[in-house]
C-alpha cells in the first residue's frame, strides 16, 4: 500500500468496524490503496490542475472526458434541486477519485464538482484511465468498490430523508463521516475534516439554522463538541442510540 500514514490505517480499521454495524462506508483514499508503483504510474498519466475556492472542476452537462484525483484541498460533489438549492452528495478529500461514473456509462456529467478551498487535482483522460484499468485489475476492482459504496450511501441517504427526522439524519451523517475520516483515541473519535453548518444542512436536506440548533443540543447532551469546524465525538454510544430511536 502507498502513502497513507498512521491515520489512514486507523481510518481503514474504523471503516471496517462501522461497516459491520450497517453504516455504509466508501473507500476513501484511492491512491493510497494502490501499490506505490501503480499510484506513480497513474499520476504520471495525468495533468495537474489548480482550482481556487469556489471554482468548478466540472459542471452538470459538461462532457465527461477526464477522471480526477484530488491531491490537495477539498471538493464537493452536488446537484441542484429544481428550486436551485444545492444538495451535497459527498465530499472528496486528498487521494480520492471523482468523475468516475462516466467511465462506466459514458455521456456527460450529471453532477457538479466544486472546490471548497484551494485545491490541486490530477486529471487523467478517460481513455488512458480505461487502458490503465485493463492492465491493473486490482485498480479496476477498487473502482467497482468506490461506485458500489457511493451507491449504498446515496441509497441510505434517500431512505433517511423519507423516514428519519432531521436530528436522526444529522447523527447518522456524523457516524458515516467518522467511519471514513475519523481518528479514534480511546473511546472518542476526532473527525479530521472541517464542515460548516451550511454544508451539513446541504447534506441532510435542512436549513443551517436547524443544524445549528441540533448540534447545540448534541453538545449539551455530551455527545460531541466542535472546534474550528471539526467535530469531536465524545460519546459514540449516545450518538448510536440517537440513530436507533426511530429504527
Amino acid at each position: 500500500m502507498g502513502a497513507g500514514g498512521g491515520d489512514s490505517g486507523v481510518n481503514q480499521r474504523m471503516a471496517a468496524g462501522a461497516e459491520g454495524q450497517g453504516v455504509p462506508v466508501a473507500p476513501s483514499n484511492f491512491l493510497a490503496q494502490l501499490s506505490e508503483q501503480d499510484a506513480r504510474d497513474l499520476v504520471a498519466m495525468g495533468s495537474v490542475q489548480h482550482f481556487p475556492k469556489g471554482a468548478a472542476v466540472f459542471r452538470a452537462g459538461d462532457p465527461g472526458r477526464n477522471v480526477y484525483f484530488l491531491r490537495k484541498g477539498r471538493v464537493k460533489i452536488y446537484q441542484l434541486s429544481p428550486l436551485g438549492r444545492e444538495v451535497i452528495l459527498w465530499f472528496c478529500f486528498s487521494g480520492e477519485i471523482f468523475g468516475l461514473a462516466e467511465v462506466a456509462r459514458g455521456g456527460g456529467r450529471v453532477v457538479d464538482a466544486e472546490a471548497c478551498e484551494a485545491s490541486e487535482v490530477i486529471a487523467v483522460a478517460q481513455d488512458q484511465f480505461k487502458s490503465f484499468l485493463r492492465s491493473h485489475p486490482d485498480a479496476a476492482l477498487l473502482c467497482m468498490q468506490v461506485l458500489s459504496s457511493r451507491l449504498r450511501i446515496l441509497g441510505e441517504v434517500l431512505v433517511n430523508l423519507v423516514s428519519d427526522d432531521v436530528n436522526t439524519r444529522i447523527a447518522k451523517l456524523i457516524l458515516r463521516l467518522s467511519a471514513r475520516y475519523g481518528t479514534r483515541i480511546g473511546k472518542e473519535i476526532y473527525l479530521t475534516i472541517p464542515l460548516t453548518h451550511q454544508e451539513i444542512a446541504d447534506m441532510v436536506g435542512t436549513t443551517r439554522q436547524t443544524v445549528t440548533s441540533a448540534l447545540s443540543q448534541l453538545k449539551r447532551q455530551g455527545v460531541l463538541s466542535i472546534d474550528s469546524h471539526r467535530i469531536h465525538i465524545e460519546s459514540e454510544e449516545l450518538l448510536n442510540e440517537l440513530t436507533l430511536k426511530q429504527g
